[in-house]
This record gives C-alpha cells, structure tokens and sequence, in this order.
C-alpha cells in the first residue's frame, strides 16, 4: 500500500488522505498510518508547490552551480554536502558524476545577490577547488511540470 500511495501523492500531493484511502479501497486510518511511517522514516521529505515565479511581481533568480571540491579523509564528500546544504540561498545539494563533484541549485532575489553568495560563502570554503555558475533564464518544464502552455501550431492546413 505504501508504494501506491507514495505514487499518488508523487503526482497530486493535494490529495486529502481520504480520497487516497477512496482510490486504493483501504481505510482512511490505515493511509493516515502509513504516511505517518513514510515521513518518520524520510521516505516522504515534503510537499511541494511548483510556482512559475515569472509570472509573479517579485523578482527571483535561480542558479546551478558546479562545483569542484577535495573530499575530506575518513568523510569524502558528505561534510562538504552537509556544510553546503546549511546555507539558507541554497535549495538543493547533488553528488554528481563528471567534471565536477556538487551541482548546488540556490534561489536569490538578484544575479548581484546571487553572485555575492558565490564569491563570499561557497568559494570561501577550504575544500572547494573551483565553481561554474549558470544562471536560469527561463524554465520550461520544473518537477515534470510544463510551466509555460506549449505554443499552438500557428501554421495553416493546407488541404489538396
């Protein structure tokens, strides 16, 4: 039961716990039980809201950073993760394979902000050899979700 719900709740986490119990024909106790144990166990980390902030007065601005980092003895690359994830710019934290060892997604409400961030917090730490940032320009899709419409075919159908 656990891996339906976790499947439902994947897709629609606005699901109230009675319609997942409606949708999987069990009790609505035994769901409220079960998502209790996926959330002490980790296995549900949160629920979140893909909001397209573009559309939103406020002005935010995203980045991924590659980063280049030494490994510490005894801990390889989890020290760093864990020192890194404290920052409160930064969203996500990724071991990743390739020409670099993070990729650190952060939010900011500027380039200037975000950049300052680069410059005066992650760079500064002793392990860290190198960082590419990227700003995001433009999303398109976000958490499997299309954010803008997709464009309508503006051709004509020409019949013959």
């Amino acid at each position: 039961m656990k891996e339906k719900i976790l499947k439902l709740i994947e897709n629609n986490s606005r699901l109230s716990t009675s319609d997942i119990a409606k949708l999987l024909g069990e009790q609505e106790k035994d769901v409220i039980t079960a998502i209790g144990e996926l959330e002490a166990g980790k296995i549900i980390c949160g629920y979140n809201t893909i909001i397209n902030w573009d559309k939103v007065v406020e002005e935010k601005c995203n980045a991924l950073i590659e980063v280049k980092a030494s490994p510490q003895r005894g801990v390889g690359f989890d020290a760093i993760a864990s020192r890194i994830s404290r920052y409160d710019e930064v969203d996500s934290v990724y071991l990743i394979s390739g020409g670099f060892d993070f990729l650190v997604q952060i939010k900011g409400k500027s380039m200037k902000e975000v950049s300052s961030f680069v410059f005066d917090k992650l760079s500064t730490l002793d392990q860290i050899q190198s960082t590419a940032t990227h700003f995001v320009l433009k999303k398109y899709k976000d958490h499997g979700v299309f954010i803008e419409e997709k464009p309508k075919n503006k051709r004509e159908n020409i019949i013959l």
